[in-house]
C-alpha cells in the first residue's frame, strides 16, 4: 500500500533535505494516479509539463525502435522520480516509461513546481545535483557499453543497481531479458553470465534478491579496478 504524499515525499532525494513545512506545501500540490502493470505512463515525443514521483511500484524507462525493439536505460523503484526535464524545457518527452508492475504515482506540474521554487532555492539545488549525477551515470554507462565485454557489463549493471541500495543487495524485481536489454546482450548471454557469477561465488541469487558475495572481483571485470 502506498505511503500518503508528504511520506512519499520524504523518500525522493530531490525533497528530503526541506523542512516538514516545505514538504507538506508540496505534498498539497501533487496529485494522485494509479498504473496497471504494463501500461505505458509517458510516450516518447508527447509534450512533458509534469514531474512523477514512483510512491509504489517499478517502472523501466524505454527506447523502443521501429522493429519493436526495446532499450531500458533504467529500471526504477519507489522513491525515485522521472520525468524532471519537463520542468525546465518544454521539450517532448525524451523516453517511454512503462509500469514493470502495478504502480502508484504522484504528479506534480511544471506552473506548480515552479510556483514552489521561488519559495523553496533548495529544491532547485537538488535538482541540478540529481541532474549532474545522472548525466555522470550515463557517460560510465556508455564506457561501459563502448568498452566491456558482456560479463564487464553485467558485472558493472550489478554493481550500479547495489550502489543505489547500500552497495550489497539489489532488491528490485529484474530478469535476465531486462538486464540483456540493459546492457545490449541476449537473455541466453546474460543468462550464462549470471550463472558463471554465481558458480565462481561472486553473487548469490535469492528469491527476493541478488547478493553480491565478492564485489572485487565484480568490479575487476567492470574495469573499475586500480
Amino acid at each position: 500500500m502506498p505511503l500518503p504524499p508528504l511520506e512519499v515525499l520524504k523518500k525522493v532525494p530531490l525533497f528530503a533535505s526541506l523542512p516538514d513545512q516545505e514538504l507538506a506545501a508540496f505534498a498539497e500540490l501533487v496529485r494522485e494516479r494509479s498504473y496497471p502493470r504494463g501500461s505505458v505512463i509517458l510516450f516518447e515525443d508527447d509534450q512533458g509539463d509534469s514531474l512523477f514521483l514512483l510512491a509504489d511500484g517499478q517502472v523501466k524507462v524505454v527506447l523502443i525502435g521501429e522493429d519493436g525493439r526495446e532499450v531500458i536505460l533504467s529500471v526504477l523503484r519507489e522513491g525515485s522520480f522521472f520525468g524532471e526535464m519537463a520542468l525546465l524545457d518544454d521539450q517532448p518527452r525524451s523516453a517511454h516509461v512503462i509500469a514493470m508492475e502495478d504502480s502508484s504515482l504522484l504528479v506534480l506540474r511544471r506552473e506548480d513546481f515552479q510556483a514552489r521554487l521561488r519559495q523553496s532555492p533548495e529544491v532547485a539545488i537538488a535538482l541540478l545535483r540529481e541532474l549532474a549525477g545522472r548525466l555522470r551515470r550515463a557517460d560510465e554507462k556508455i564506457g561501459g557499453l563502448v568498452l566491456l565485454d558482456v560479463n564487464g557489463r553485467v558485472a558493472d549493471l550489478l554493481l550500479r543497481m547495489a550502489d543505489e541500495e547500500g552497495g550489497i543487495h539489489i532488491t528490485r524485481k529484474i530478469t535476465h531479458h531486462v538486464i540483456a536489454q540493459m546492457i545490449g546482450s541476449s537473455r541466453e548471454t546474460v543468462s550464462r553470465t549470471m550463472r558463471d557469477f554465481v558458480d565462481k561465488g561472486w553473487i548469490q541469487v535469492g528469491r527476493k534478491d541478488i547478493q553480491l558475495i565478492n564485489r572485487a572481483a565484480l568490479e575487476q571485470s567492470a574495469g573499475r579496478s586500480s
